[in-house]
């Protein structure tokens, strides 16, 4: 080496390293780095020291890990770009589009299936649950003055037992005895007829026998015992069916007394004038001619037209008259003497145990309306029909009671429907708003007692298929420009007309009778709707 030439030093190979960044050796790994690149100082590992090698693990490694990794996070970020540029494709639409999205779909055609069912025409009504009677108990007449309620035993909701004590009115009792039959007049000893059998079988089953004195529905000497017997247990004294205290039965015993005085006196004479003795209507002696069977002076009475005797036998069937009028006026005041039962005291109820609703009246105030409601019977369903439904009902139909409260379901018969228009009246009697043709419904079975004063669902059969039959929704039923009842069935290939003759409907549907040369069968779609502008 001369002198003018430089050897070659670190500077110089730098130089040249920094002149080709990049090398790398057969196997992947960098052969030298850039001076300065990390400001370390040159050492074994590094190309800066002429002495030093690549190692496997060095520097190199982590430079290529390093570039792997940026071009796989590149990579990642161009498919992320691309799945956001695809869903905002499908976010993202025209108004053209969105427009064509929310339009509602082509019209088509509606179609029902045709079936066999058993089809029921209904009538639907709304209903209270309420007792099978409900009596309002009022006040009767007072003896004297204003009738003045002076006792009231109940209390809203109390039972109540046959021959108990409802009120008392004015120091008079108002009891509850068992019956059907309203009391509407009083029954006083002497009466016949249903309300006095009816009396008869109550006081029996209470204890107070009539003892077979009487005949069934004659108010006798064995009715007028029960009853005495009847109002003494209730610690009353019965009203006297006579006023005077008997003076009339008195004054009949006194007529029949007399009576039979004089019956005996013209009895007495005419036996006297037969066996030829004295009589009143004997001669001025007395005596009687021998051997002619009359009184003295009788020849002369007879000669006059006149005959003694027989005078005296009308006399004495005149007396016998009397006396058995007497008597029959007697017996007469014996049977009408005796207790009584005023109407306005005695309330009869179908069935007991029965209960007190309401209790309306005040002790000491006057008993002008009534006292107390008492019900009592089986709970039933009353409800009011309008006029477009009355004729559609009947009694003896079946139906159905539901409660959408308790979600009950009983089924039930129609016991009655009225036959002229009426208004529901309320507790306090004024209409309750109700108006219409009165029916009560009766369940088939005993209503629970949480059921009462509900308002449920009243459904009634008014016709029925009784068997299946071949139906179609009422909206399948047209009728061609010729007057023909049809119903078009929906094909795969098109549409086909069927001739129905129509019959029971309810429920939505109708009973058809295909035409003879037509033919409709289960399974088969009808069609009961088209697009506008399409002809069915």
């Amino acid at each position: 080496m001369s002198a003018n030439e430089k050897p070659l030093g670190p500077q110089h190979v730098g130089t040249a390293a920094e002149s080709r960044p990049g090398r790398e050796d057969q196997d992947g790994r960098a052969l030298t780095e850039p001076p300065g690149a990390t400001g370390a100082a040159p050492g074994p590992d590094r190309p800066d020291n002429p002495g030093a090698s690549a190692e496997p693990g060095g520097s190199g490694l982590s430079e290529l890990a390093r570039r792997r990794r940026w071009v796989a996070g590149l990579v990642v970020g161009a498919v992320a770009l691309a799945a956001g540029g695809a869903g905002a494709s499908q976010l993202i639409k025209s108004p053209q589009q969105a427009a064509a999205d929310a339009a509602a779909p082509p019209p088509s055609v509606i179609t029902a299936p045709v079936e066999y069912r058993v089809l029921t025409d209904s009538v639907l009504v709304r209903g209270e649950v309420v007792p099978g009677q409900s009596v309002d108990v009022t006040a009767g007449a007072a003896e004297e003055g204003a009738p003045v309620v002076t006792r009231l035993p109940l209390s809203a909701g109390d039972p109540v037992e046959a021959g108990a004590l409802l009120a008392e009115v004015s120091g008079r009792p108002v009891f509850a005895l068992p019956g059907e039959l309203p009391a509407y007049r009083d029954l006083r000893p002497g009466a016949v007829g249903d309300d006095v059998r009816q009396l008869q079988k109550a006081l029996s089953g209470l204890g107070h026998d009539t003892g077979g004195h009487d005949p069934v529905g004659v108010f006798g000497e064995g009715t007028k015992q029960a009853l005495n017997a009847f109002y003494s247990g209730l610690g009353y004294e019965p009203r006297p069916a006579l006023e005077g205290d008997g003076a009339e039965v008195r004054a009949a015993e006194e007529a029949v007394k007399s009576a039979g005085r004089q019956h005996e006196l013209a009895r007495d004479a005419l036996a006297d004038a037969e066996a030829g003795g004295t009589g009143p209507a004997d001669g001025p002696t007395g005596e009687r001619e021998p051997g002619s069977g009359e009184t003295a002076g009788s020849g002369a009475a007879g000669t006059g037209g006149g005959d003694p005797l027989r005078d005296l036998r009308r006399q004495a069937e005149w007396a016998r008259a009397d006396l058995a009028e007497a008597e029959a006026a007697l017996a007469e005041a014996k049977a009408t003497e005796g207790p009584m039962l005023p109407a306005g005291e005695a309330v009869y109820v179908e069935a007991f145990p029965a209960r007190v609703d309401t209790v309306s009246a005040q002790i000491g105030a006057l008993a002008a309306e009534a006292l107390l409601t008492v019900s009592s019977g089986e709970l039933v369903v009353r409800t009011w029909l309008p006029e477009h439904q009355k004729d559609l009902v009947r009694t003896g139909q079946n139906g159905e009671i539901f409660s959408e409260v308790s979600r009950i379901t009983v089924a039930a018969e129609v016991m009655s429907v009225a036959r002229t228009r009426s208004t529901a009246t309320g507790e306090d009697g004024q209409a309750s708003g109700a108006d219409g043709y009165l029916m009560v419904v009766e369940p088939a079975e005993e209503l629970p007692g949480e059921l009462a004063g509900q308002d449920v669902r009243l459904t009634i059969e008014a016709a029925s298929t009784e068997t299946p039959e071949l139906v179609v929704p009422a909206a399948a039923i047209t009728s061609t420009a010729g007057g023909e009842t049809v119903v078009t069935v929906s094909e795969e290939d098109g549409r086909r007309q069927v001739r129905v003759t129509p019959g029971t409907s309810g429920e939505g549907f109708v009973a058809v009778v295909p035409a003879r040369d037509d033919e409709l069968s289960a399974g088969e779609r009808v069609i009961t709707g088209v697009p506008a502008g399409q002809r069915q």
